[in-house]
């Protein structure tokens, strides 16, 4: 029995409805499990898996840093350099967490990125949390594409900005639209007086995209000739893998100039935690005034600051470029597998597989690796299966972390995966594109593919046995 068994079934398990059950349970327990229960009906929800037997496509470890061991090695040199170094930070930065050492990597940091000042804090989401909540000024206004993280929209809900209007992902024209509609209706921001504040990312968490950056930046300066609009950059799935040395799309670019401000974060790539925001001065100085998640949380600890610092001599180092180069090489040599395949344009038609990074990738500068497999509704449970039997790791994604209907499995490459890894899961992905095009054509009896009627039959065998499992999908095996 392969050894993925027992997290599917777990996984199935942990749809079933709990609430009706638990009628002469507290009223308290009762309605967070009918709140839970909301996310079972849907098969979606979460729960914590380990499938550590498995091929890694999931992962953030981009570069390798963390199973190569390579980042360890230059973490425990930093640790060697500083060996009475204080375990934990004590205390917020504005009591007595700050430090020498802390200041010194910040500076490395902000150097690195050809930026003025950075702020280290102790996540991404803590970052984008202190930014939204901080900088925008009463009659501000945030612009953002509708596909920002959800770190994002938390941050949004305690602006003091009011108006928050989105904008179609990546679109050139609708951001265009978006900025003269609150120049038109803003006369304080029309007169120069207030800002807009527009929300962007590098490479899209969750659809593997690219911000048309440049573009966006001659738009709003057409826009807004006072100079009154200014872009925040989320370079989570960037930092270490797009640009020279890693350094991101803005660099890459070379816009660092007309970039306000640009949160990187260290626990993908770089394989560490925490994140950074890139800024000025005054936005630095802003955060650490007005940034609830600044003032009211302790500060990373030398640990934390030892791993970045380390991260970022690889960097510098050009230790990565190998690691950059590979990811790139695996990426394209997956999307040349893949639309080479025979049944690649009628699964795409169908809408039963699609790949739309595979699109026209050859005249691209770079690829990026997340790759997203879009299927029809509910499917993409049953392409897991598939992935996961043949000892891929990969996840399914819905709503709320993708809107309604656009569910997908989504890819990560990595520099330690094989070209036969690649390859491997390329096949793999058609083998099930073709039995699922077989049931749409009739060919077989059965409307569930053979990996999902695998995994319900070891859930309906446990309730067969008294077990917790049966049929999270409702569906005979």
């Amino acid at each position: 029995m392969p050894n993925v068994v027992p997290h599917i079934k777990d996984y199935l398990q942990a749809q079933e409805p709990k609430a009706p059950h638990m009628k002469d349970s507290p009223v308290f327990y009762r309605n967070l499990e009918e709140a839970l229960d909301a996310r079972r009906a849907e098969q979606n929800l979460i729960v914590f898996r380990d499938f550590n037997e498995c091929v890694d496509f999931s992962s953030n470890d981009f570069l390798s840093l963390a199973t190569s061991g390579l980042l360890r090695m230059a973490f425990f040199d930093e640790l060697a350099r500083h060996p009475n170094f204080r375990l934990g930070a004590t205390s917020s930065r504005l009591l007595d967490g700050n430090s020498s050492y802390m200041e010194t990597v910040e500076a490395e940091v902000a150097a690195f990125h050809n930026a003025e000042d950075c702020i280290i804090v102790n996540s991404g989401y803590e970052a984008n949390g202190a930014i939204y909540t901080a900088i925008p000024r009463p009659g501000d206004a945030i612009v953002y594409d509708e596909l920002v993280h959800a770190s994002t929209h938390d941050g949004m809900k305690n602006s003091l900005a009011l108006t928050k209007v989105s904008f179609r992902h990546n679109d050139v024209d609708s951001l265009e639209e978006t900025l003269v509609y609150i120049r038109d209706t803003q006369p304080l921001i029309q007169k120069g007086e207030r800002s807009v504040i527009i929300s962007v990312e590098s490479v899209y968490s969750m659809d593997g995209d690219v911000c048309p950056l440049k573009e966006f930046v001659e738009i709003a300066k057409e826009v807004f000739p006072r100079g009154n609009a200014q872009f925040v950059v989320d370079e989570a799935h960037g930092t270490g893998v797009v640009g020279h040395q890693g350094a991101g799309l803005v660099q890459e670019l070379g816009l660092e100039k007309e970039i306000a401000i640009r949160m990187h974060t260290f626990g993908k790539a770089l394989a560490s935690n925490g994140a950074c925001v890139l800024s000025n001065n005054t936005v630095k100085t802003m955060l650490i005034n007005f940034a609830r998640g600044v003032i009211y949380t302790t500060a990373p600890s030398f640990l934390v600051l030892a791993g970045i610092r380390s991260g970022y001599n690889l960097l510098k180092a050009d230790i990565t470029k190998h690691a950059q180069d590979r990811v790139q090489y695996l990426v394209k040599l997956f999307f040349k597998t893949i639309t080479e395949h025979p049944a690649y344009e009628r699964a795409a038609e169908t809408g039963i597989l699609r790949v739309p990074l595979a699109e026209g990738w050859e005249s691209r500068p770079f690829v990026t690796q997340v790759v997203p497999f879009w299927t029809k509704p509910h499917q993409n449970l049953f392409l897991v299966f598939h992935l996961q039997m043949a000892k891929y790791c990969a996840y399914p994604i819905d709503f709320p972390v993708v809107p309604k209907g656009a569910p997908r499995v989504r890819c990560v490459f990595h520099n330690h995966n094989t070209d036969e890894e690649v390859i491997g899961l390329a096949s793999t992905l058609y083998a099930w594109a073709q039995e699922m095009l077989d049931i749409e054509d009739g060919k077989v009896a059965s409307s569930i593919p053979v990996a999902a009627r695998q995994a319900f039959a070891w859930t309906a065998e446990d309730e067969t046995n008294g077990t917790n499992g049966t049929n999270g999908n409702g569906v005979t095996a």
